[in-house]
């Protein structure tokens, strides 16, 4: 303290400047550590399950000796190095590398290479931008696809632990694809598609509102905003907050938007109408006239037509049909769900909604 007192005003900047230089590199430094001890566990666990499967179970996907055997190596290997290489440990390792390990055979490299003391490296699916945390939740997912899509996504979109564990147990995968949104293998998502960013049904259990309480517009509003961060994740890639109850004036009349967003990725606004209750052919007519009000009053230059949403409890087959909701690729509609389905639940909502789909591709 008393040095810098000492300093005059300009020498205090120059401190300030080199201390801001010096504590970025710092910091950059511990993250790369961090990273590279990341990588190094994540391969380490890859390489102990390619042992237990190619070595002792000759490249079987089941294991061919009894449970004893993994047990009395846990034992050695705990005493040994602590315990994080417990029985179930190492089952997780086996199941790692079964759930991503290279098509081709490895067994003779392994031997090879155990000769020569070089360690074998993972293969390229593993991704060093993904914890150990992530790779046992991915690995409970069966399907290949499915387990790539939520691999790109959490990359993309940089989720957390708990943000890829919420993603998995909303069926965020099975509600994309419902909604229309198609994989695309040179691009992974198919891009400038709204189905690609809205999904149906969504999924709002972060609100907490408690099943079968009455609640107003203006109070799911509210919630909506109060849990603004999770309400971004749930409506996808690219979205910007940018006002709730947005004021649209007229010659002769002032009208409220619930909420607004903008899409960076899409490069438009997202208009948003809350209903309680069943989807109408009056809110469907409103937020069309928003949605064309919006385009004249506050779309700018360079900006893509207006994408208007509607969310809603229940939506019904004759009213989209008969809509200009089933051909119109600027107005949406999604129902809300307050809790987190079951996979039976989400099945029969998937179903519905397929019903929907099919009526706006007719009119395509």
């Amino acid at each position: 303290m008393k040095n810098d007192k000492s300093l005059s005003e300009t020498d205090s900047m120059k401190v300030d400047h080199l201390y801001k230089d010096i504590k970025a590199l710092i910091d950059t430094a511990k993250q790369n550590i961090v990273r590279t001890i990341n990588n190094n566990m994540v391969s380490t666990y890859w390489n102990i399950g390619m042992i237990i499967v190619q070595g002792e179970q000759r490249g079987s996907s089941r294991a061919i000796y009894g449970e004893q055997v993994l047990k009395t190596l846990s034992d050695k290997l705990t005493a040994e190095y602590g315990s994080g290489y417990s029985l179930t440990n190492l089952k997780y390792f086996r199941q790692f590398y079964l759930a991503f390990q290279i098509s081709h055979t490895v067994c003779d490299q392994l031997e090879e290479e155990r000769e020569n003391e070089i360690s074998h490296m993972p293969c390229d699916q593993l991704r060093p931008e993904l914890s150990w945390s992530h790779y046992r939740l991915l690995m409970r997912i069966k399907d290949k696809s499915e387990r790539q899509f939520y691999i790109e996504e959490t990359i993309s979109q940089m989720w957390s632990v708990e943000t890829l564990e919420r993603q998995i147990n909303s069926f965020y995968y099975k509600r994309f694809l419902t909604s229309g949104g198609k994989i695309n293998e040179e691009n992974f998502l198919q891009k400038h598609s709204p189905q690609n960013f809205l999904k149906d049904p969504f999924v709002m259990e972060f609100l907490n509102i408690l099943p079968h309480t009455a609640f107003t517009e203006r109070q799911l509003e509210q919630a909506l905003i109060d849990n603004l961060q999770n309400f971004i994740l749930e409506l996808g890639k690219g979205f910007a907050f940018v006002a709730r109850q947005q004021r649209i004036v007229t010659e002769t009349s002032s009208f409220y938007i619930d909420l607004t967003f903008y899409n960076y990725l899409l490069k438009c606004f997202v208009i948003i109408d809350l209903k309680i209750g069943k989807l109408s052919h009056q809110d469907i007519g409103q937020m069309d006239m928003y949605v064309r009000m919006f385009d004249d009053l506050k779309r700018q230059e360079g900006d893509n037509p207006t994408i208007g949403l509607i969310l809603c409890t229940e939506k019904e087959e004759t009213v989209v049909k008969y809509s200009v909701l089933a051909e119109s690729k600027q107005l949406f509609a999604s129902k809300y769900l307050l809790y987190l389905p079951t996979e039976e639940e989400l099945i029969k909502e998937i179903e519905r909604e397929k019903v929907f789909f099919e009526l706006r591709k007719e009119d395509e």
